[in-house]
């Protein structure tokens, strides 16, 4: 792959990274848009890239993952663009990355995707439980890599950067197997605690009957805008991956008066490690939970079919691929008009908006009425004048088809949850 030319940054801290990729003719992805997706990861993080360079190879090289004369390549690369980390696309085992420390020049980090990830997580964890999930992950990769990973702590500590946000604040003497397995056995700790008050809130929206939606999709769908637009929740959002990682739970009331739930969770992302999934396993549950999963996608997205594919194995992997799905094609205001015909072929099933100008979001709402309707059992009741927190719960939780007042009570047809038919079965007509 061409190396990218050389560029001057004007600022002293921002680092210089040269990414390096293995080309294995994945049919999803190709090499030049993982890279590219790499290379707005390292932008996130905070680092500019100043070269890239590529290998075709069947499977990873044992030793240095890459082989040994493009090693001594990359060695060059961050000689010549005094580069101060190397990125790579994949996954380094814990020897690999040794023996490329010990390649490159001393001053230059060796990272990995995964690493790279975890820096931005580190970033954008705002709420406590984020933070923990965050420094869980951390740890649990940091473990088996004490070894290769201690001189580059020991001397970057300090200096910060990519990839050297692992344990923040923390001194070189508490790096070691023992103190890292005990500091996991610690995080965890509080994490189920965190869990269990999260369960009980979220087993208290369960109980009430009140129909759930989940928002899930690939980093940068626009899961927040679209949570913003519809409910003013003013949760954070950029035109960056990862902006927001805390899952947001706002109410909102559809046409016909009945409440829903909507719910925003962390983005997905190709490649996304298994320690990261595991360690935000609390937070992915609110779409286990959910009746009703919107699948947001970014239409103008080149890689949107991969995206979804991506998206795809991580609701497996969590169990959430049997809850009914929507697919939600967002920011169609960015598409030209062929363009998007050409996806609406595509999928047919699938609803199009643009959480920016609200297009297409009335039909959004009217399909997910629809199908939260399509639960709900047709009664006729007639409430007693004395029990009007009963006529409130109807007008929150149920969709009046018609109300009229008689002398025996509030008369009302609705659609009501299966969850609440028991209780209004006394009153029925």
């Amino acid at each position: 792959m061409t190396n990218k030319k050389y560029f001057e940054i004007d600022d002293p801290l921002v680092e210089r990274a040269v990414l390096v990729g293995v080309d294995r003719s994945d049919p999803l992805w190709s090499l030049e848009e993982s890279l590219a997706e790499l290379e707005r990861l390292a932008n996130t993080a905070g680092a500019e890239v100043v070269a890239c360079t590529s290998q075709k190879l069947e499977s990873p090289h044992p030793k240095t993952f890459i082989g040994a004369g493009k090693a001594e390549e990359v060695a060059k690369l961050c000689t010549t663009f005094d580069a101060d980390v190397v990125i790579f696309d994949d996954e380094l085992s814990p020897s690999q990355q040794t023996n490329l420390e010990r390649i490159v020049p001393k001053k230059v980090k060796v990272i990995d995707r995964t690493a790279l990830i975890l820096d931005i997580f580190a970033l954008h964890a705002t709420s406590k439980e984020g933070r923990l999930q965050v420094r869980l992950a951390q740890n649990e990769y940091l473990l088996p890599r004490l070894r290769g990973m201690w001189a580059h702590l020991a001397a970057n500590r300090m200096g910060g950067g990519v990839g050297s946000r692992f344990g923040e604040g923390e001194s070189q003497l508490e790096v070691d197997r023992r103190m890292v397995r005990k500091r996991i056995t610690t995080i965890k700790r509080e994490l189920k605690h965190l869990s269990d008050v999260r369960t009980i809130q979220r087993d208290g929206r369960y109980q009430s009957g009140v129909f759930k939606v989940a928002l899930a999709g690939y980093t940068n769908a626009g899961k927040s805008s679209l949570l913003n637009f519809m409910t003013e929740a003013e949760v954070l959002s950029y035109d960056k991956l990862f902006a927001t990682l805390d899952s947001t739970t706002r109410k909102y009331v559809l046409p016909e008066g009945r409440e829903i739930t909507l719910t925003d969770t962390v983005g997905f992302i190709q490649k996304l490690p298994t320690t990261l999934v595991e360690a935000f396993k609390s937070t992915l549950d609110e779409i286990v939970g959910a009746d009703l999963l919107l699948h947001i996608i970014d239409a103008s997205s080149t890689e949107y079919e991969a995206q979804i594919v991506a998206v795809d194995t991580v609701l497996q992997q969590i169990n959430a691929h049997h809850i009914s799905r929507v697919e939600v094609f967002n920011k169609i205001d960015l598409l030209e008009a062929e363009a998007l015909e050409a996806i609406k072929l595509r999928h047919r099933d699938a609803i199009f908006i643009s959480a920016l100008s609200g297009e297409g979001t009335e039909s959004l709402v009217a399909h997910i009425a629809r199908i939260a309707a399509a639960r709900d059992e047709h009664m006729e009741v007639c409430i007693p004048y004395n029990r009007g927190d009963l006529v409130s719960l109807i007008h929150e939780r149920c969709s009046i088809v018609s109300e009229e007042h008689s002398d025996q009570g509030t008369c009302i047809t609705m659609l009501v949850n299966e969850q609440y038919a028991n209780l209004f079965s006394p009153y029925k007509v």
